[in-house]
Formats: structure tokens, C-alpha cells, sequence
């Protein structure tokens, strides 16, 4: 009877634990949307509106990492459940770090106000984002159905984020050599294009942590990466 009780107990506070990090979700969404949005139109309230909002996503992670440790010293979690609580607290994580990226691209928004406006990224800048909002939306949907499936189209899809990227990144290089007088803007639009690039690899990575929750074995199979451009800034 009384493992019967730790058990309700521990999915009650797991229940909570995963709700707030449901919610920390939908804001993360709300802030890669709202920053391409910013960043797009240059509108300086918006993004002052995204960058104040990251508090409250770090104010979740705090709640979801004193939640998660207080469950694991009451209730002693073992196997599966402790694997689950453990995916939380790397989930919550990579919102966290999703966050920031957002922030990011709101807090370039009023340089770009004041450089001279460049036609056709903007576009690819927001049908971008979308698709990385899109596949968050789905981790996350994957992650309360505990959907293998939907996890993995979602590590498949980033490939098509990578090239999205790898267009933007040529479209920049075009604009500059054309005339240096875009150079400035091109860099702040670059930045801004590889960080929706890295949310993207963030939320692949949440993908895969759903796949270990529901099989117990991260996906050992190479991802697709289409990043053409890692050479030229340094990265790997």
C-alpha cells in the first residue's frame, strides 16, 4: 500500500514537473516567432518585448530544476522513471539555451533599424523560424504522446534547416560583393540566420531525448547536417 502512495505521489509531481515545462515551451515558441517578427520588420517595442520575456522561460527552468531534485530526494526514482524526470531537466535546458537565441535576434533588431534595408532575406529569415517553431511544437507534442515516429521526422527535418541557412548564407555573401555599402547589415543578418540555425540543432537534440525516454537509447545514427558554411566561420 505504501509503494502505491510513493507511486501517486511521484506522478503527481512528475505530472507538474511536465507541465511547467509545457509551458516553458509555448513561450520559447511564442519567442522564436515573435523575434523573427521583430527582427523582420524592425519593430524595437516587439523585440523589448522578447528580451523581457526571457526572464520569465529562465524563472521556469529555475521552478522545473527545484522541482525535479526535490522529486528525486522524496520519491527515490529508479529506471524508466528516473530517465524520464532526467530527459525534463536536459529538455528544460535546451529551452533555456532556445531562449536565449530569440533574445538574441530581438536585441539586433535596433541595429538593422538603422542600416540601410536589404530586400529578399527577410522573407527566408521568417519561413526559417517558422520551421523551427514548427518542430519544437512537435517535440513537444512528441514528448506528451511519447511518439517515436513524430520525434524522429522531427531530426530529419533539420536537414532542411540547414539548407535554408546555407541559402541565406549565400544570398548574404551576393548582397555584400555587390555592394559593400550592405556589408554591415549582411554580418547583423548572418549572425542572426545562425542562430535560428543552432535552435534548430537544439530542438533535434530534444528530439532524440524523446526517443531515449520512450525506447531507453538515444539514436545512434548520424543525423542529416546540410551546413556548408562551418569551414568559413570556424565551427565543426
Amino acid at each position: 500500500m505504501n509503494q502505491e502512495h510513493i507511486s501517486s505521489a511521484f506522478d503527481r509531481d512528475l505530472e507538474a514537473i511536465q507541465a511547467l515545462m509545457v509551458k516553458m515551451g509555448g513561450l520559447v515558441e511564442a519567442a522564436i516567432l515573435d523575434g523573427a517578427k521583430a527582427v523582420t520588420t524592425r519593430d524595437t517595442e516587439l523585440a523589448e518585448q522578447v528580451r523581457k520575456g526571457d526572464a520569465a522561460i529562465d524563472e521556469l527552468e529555475e521552478r522545473i530544476n527545484e522541482e525535479s531534485a526535490r522529486t528525486i530526494a522524496l520519491r527515490a526514482p529508479v529506471s524508466s522513471d528516473l530517465r524520464v524526470v532526467l530527459s525534463v531537466l536536459k529538455l528544460s535546458a535546451s529551452l533555456e539555451r532556445i531562449g536565449d537565441y530569440a533574445r538574441n535576434l530581438a536585441k539586433r533588431t535596433e541595429v538593422l533599424a538603422d542600416q540601410r534595408p536589404i530586400s529578399g532575406p527577410d522573407k527566408s529569415l521568417k519561413r526559417m523560424s517558422k520551421e523551427v517553431q514548427r518542430m519544437l511544437k512537435d517535440t513537444l507534442d512528441a514528448y506528451v504522446r511519447r511518439d517515436v515516429e513524430l520525434a524522429e521526422d522531427v531530426r530529419q527535418r533539420d536537414e532542411e534547416v540547414d539548407e535554408m541557412y546555407n541559402a541565406l548564407f549565400r544570398e548574404f555573401l551576393t548582397f555584400m560583393m555587390e555592394d559593400p555599402r550592405n556589408i554591415t547589415a549582411c554580418m547583423h543578418l548572418h549572425f542572426i540566420a545562425k542562430n535560428v540555425e543552432r535552435m534548430g540543432d537544439l530542438v533535434t537534440n530534444m528530439a532524440e531525448q524523446v526517443v531515449y525516454v520512450v525506447t531507453g537509447d538515444i539514436p545512434d545514427d548520424s543525423r542529416p547536417k546540410s551546413d556548408e558554411t562551418a569551414f568559413i566561420s570556424g565551427e565543426t
